[in-house]
């Protein structure tokens, strides 16, 4: 499909791709990301220098953070643990790394770290909804870059296979601590008392 309303600064010049964009410069930078102008920065994230294409979303997609994001969101308010949001949302990690996770939440105690136009810092919890087009980069090298800049938990959630994996950082280190598909309830270690019902999520 033709993207009439695509644009992008003169000063980036790099050839598009369906989910990527090949560059003639080797790294890109926050800077260059920035400069993108709305609504297509909405459409990238800046992976490891790479201004990486986004799909849109599919509708089970866009189920799955509908409900697994309003049962964390009513835990929250309810604890009064911190702030929750959702996609597209800019979390910084490094000049060369700002990932917009689906679902991601910020403790009282790191509040600091919201600023009016980004995150500047890990969240505690990052929850990322795999699609054919993002999962290469959702699972090898945004994980690497999360346990690297101290995110505390990790969710993965495939809305095709109806699983979800929970890793938690130990000792700097992310530990797969759920591993469940389908059916049962997963919880969070991070989040305390905090449990959801796959079928929950998955309910079409």
């Amino acid at each position: 499909m033709k993207r009439s309303a695509f644009r992008i600064p003169r000063n980036l010049p790099f050839k598009h791709t369906r989910f990527m964009i090949a560059t003639e410069k080797k790294l890109y930078t926050y800077d260059d990301y920035a400069a993108l102008t709305p609504p297509d920065s909405a459409q990238f994230q800046l992976i490891e220098g790479e201004l990486v294409e986004m799909p849109s979303p599919t509708v089970n997609h866009q189920r799955v953070q509908r409900e697994l994001g309003f049962a964390l969101l009513q835990f929250i308010k309810q604890k009064n643990l911190g702030e929750l949001f959702y996609a597209p949302m800019d979390v910084y990690l490094s000049p060369t790394n700002t990932y917009q996770p689906d679902i991601l939440f910020i403790s009282n105690e790191r509040r600091n770290i919201i600023s009016d136009k980004r995150i500047d810092g890990a969240p505690d919890l990052v929850v990322d909804i795999l699609s054919p087009g993002t999962a290469y980069y959702d699972l090898k090298k945004k994980r690497r870059n999360y346990e690297a800049f101290g995110v505390r938990e990790l969710w993965f959630v495939d809305p095709n296979d109806e699983t979800i994996e929970i890793y938690a950082s130990l000792d700097g280190k992310f530990q797969l601590i759920v591993d469940a598909q389908a059916k049962g309830t997963v919880s969070s270690r991070l989040l305390t008392n905090f449990s959801i019902m796959l079928e929950q999520i998955f309910a079409e």
